[in-house]
Formats: C-alpha cells, sequence, structure tokens
C-alpha cells in the first residue's frame, strides 16, 4: 500500500519531467478600420479595460498607473480578489509605432510569473486591419505540469479571442 501510494505522488513529478516549460498563445482577428486607427487605440493600456475580458470579471478592482500611457515605461498595475484577475501589473517594453507594443506582465497572485505580451497589427486593405495578441510564458519544473492540468493555451487563447472580439465590436461601432 506504501509503494502505491509513493507512486501516486511521485508520478506527477515525473511527468513533469518530460513537460515542456514554455509555452506562447496567439490569438488573431481582423478588423473592418485602418491600421492606424487601430493601433493608436491598442496602444493605450487603458484602452484595454474597455476590451479585456479580464477587466470584465471585476469592475471594481483597484487599478493604478505610473507614467504616460501610450509611452514604454507606462506601468498598469490591478488588484483583485477574484481567483481569476488576481494581483499584476504590465508594463510597456516597447512600441514600434504603427506596428507593435511589447509588454511584460508581472503576475503577484494567485501564482508568481513573468511573461512577455504583445499586440501586433499590420493592414490587410486600406480599411482592415489584423490584430494578434498573444503572449509568451515559462514555468519552471514542477510547476510546468500545470500547462497540461489548466491548458493554458485553450483557456487563454479563449480568454484572448474574447477580447478580439469586444475589441472589433468598440473599434468598427465608432
Amino acid at each position: 500500500m506504501l509503494v502505491v501510494v509513493a507512486i501516486l505522488i511521485a508520478l506527477p513529478f515525473i511527468v513533469a519531467l518530460f513537460l515542456k516549460k514554455d509555452y506562447q498563445i496567439q490569438k488573431s482577428i481582423t478588423i473592418n478600420k485602418p491600421k492606424n486607427e487601430v493601433f493608436n487605440y491598442i496602444k493605450y493600456l487603458k484602452n484595454m479595460d474597455n476590451y479585456s475580458p479580464w477587466a470584465k470579471i471585476d469592475p471594481n478592482m483597484k487599478q493604478t498607473y505610473q507614467g504616460t500611457d501610450g509611452t514604454e515605461g507606462f506601468v498598469s498595475a490591478w488588484s483583485s480578489t477574484h481567483k481569476d484577475v488576481g494581483v499584476g501589473e504590465q508594463e510597456i517594453e516597447k512600441i514600434v509605432e504603427g506596428e507593435s507594443i511589447d509588454f511584460k506582465l508581472r503576475f503577484f497572485e494567485p501564482f508568481k510569473s513573468d511573461d512577455h505580451g504583445y499586440l501586433l497589427t499590420s493592414a490587410i486593405t486600406e480599411n482592415q486591419t489584423k490584430v494578434t495578441w498573444g503572449s509568451d510564458g515559462h514555468m519552471d519544473y514542477p510547476f510546468n505540469a500545470l500547462i497540461l492540468i489548466m491548458n493554458f493555451e485553450k483557456t487563454i487563447g479563449e480568454d484572448f479571442s474574447k477580447g478580439l472580439s469586444n475589441l472589433k465590436q468598440i473599434l468598427e461601432n465608432k
């Protein structure tokens, strides 16, 4: 009986040895607006509150900002008791005007993690823009087993898709 219990305890740790530690999630949508108009909206992190599914989960979360929104170094922080929102911040690391915004995502609760997030825009036509929302992350052993259990690519991917649909609705109805 002790051997069976020991195997059951050890099994997740053994499996985690063979699982990937890095993950990438990326979703895209086409918005029927010119690229400059789309980019000039998404480069402001405060606007993300209008389309982010996480902002809608807890409209009472506490938010703070440091710096000038839409510029490198701007930090948007949040604090929520809701388990799906938690506590964290994102900082604009790099902006390629009209093309991309890279940000550092720092999560403090319910777990600690440093990830890379980004928004990309590319013109399809003069009045159509492809927007891509993505994130790259890393989970150290043995926590990398959570990638398999929680299926980050599916759950976060669905949230990115919801957010992009919200963004499309906002921008196309302006």
